[in-house]
């Protein structure tokens, strides 16, 4: 009978991970190399001084950049075992006022680059008949925000995309499951929290922001949300697709 351990070896796994040059990307990224996976870690920038995976700066807001990303690593290493789309941004502001640039950049980087990564890597899967995909939406799409408006519809469509995706790929094996974060301790929450004082606030909720606070009274580390990717990518979900595992410390509650 094969242990934990044993259905945690990554060893001789492809796995690409987008956002992987910070935050929860990179963790994802560093656990799945930890665990003897070959990682190619997607983003924008990579602001450490180096990585122990390698490196591919992409624009996921420009389709052909997205293309040729692709082009580039299956041309270098053919085949695919794990997709994680953990790339997002966060924009804020009153739908009111919110202005069509903000808007257009949470649609595309959050969810119009996994729809336009996948197509170039659905024939890869297809072929293969096994793979695994796990995008990282957020349980803002599960629960309204305040101020938030763009980035909650971005990732509701992102979970919708999801389960179509997995629906259409399950005849060959392929699983497609989510990862929906709360607030995480990361460079994106911490500038949108400023400091302590917000750390505070966001644990303990707010009736005037119709937000409620974390019942574990803790935020999230950036490993706590790569575990959770990581137990879906394993044969220890090897049954699991269509889902969505919601990891805020009980903060969206029953939504």
């Amino acid at each position: 009978m094969n242990t934990a351990a044993d259905v945690l070896n990554f060893n001789a796994k492809v796995v690409w991970v987008t956002g992987a040059g910070r935050g929860i990307g990179l963790e994802v990224a560093r656990s799945f190399h930890a665990l003897g996976a070959e990682v190619y870690g997607f983003d924008r920038e990579f602001p450490e001084v180096e990585y122990p995976f390698a490196t591919y700066s992409v624009d996921l807001a420009d389709p052909e950049s997205i293309a040729s990303a692709c082009g580039q690593v299956l041309a270098q290493r053919a085949g695919l075992d794990i997709l994680v789309n953990v790339a997002g941004i966060l924009r804020m502001g009153r739908l009111e006022t919110l202005s069509n640039e903000d808007w257009q950049a949470c649609l595309n980087v959050n969810v119009s680059a996994v729809f336009h990564l996948v197509q170039h890597v659905i024939p890869v899967f297809k072929q293969q008949a096994s793979g695994c995909i796990v995008n990282v939406a957020s349980n803002a799409a599960h629960v309204p925000r305040m101020d938030m408006g763009a980035y909650c519809a971005s990732k509701a469509a992102l979970q919708s995309l999801s389960h179509c995706l997995g629906l259409e790929l399950a005849q060959y094996g392929v699983r497609c499951n989510l990862v929906s974060p709360g607030s995480t301790d990361t460079p994106m929450l911490r500038d949108m929290l400023k400091d302590e004082r917000g750390v505070a606030r966001t644990i303990a909720g707010s009736l005037e922001t119709y937000k409620s606070g974390i019942p574990l009274r803790k935020l999230a580390s950036p490993r706590d949300i790569a575990n959770s990717v990581v137990f879906l990518a394993s044969d220890l979900a090897g049954h699991i697709t269509l889902q969505d595992l919601v990891v805020d410390g009980g903060a969206s509650l029953s939504a």
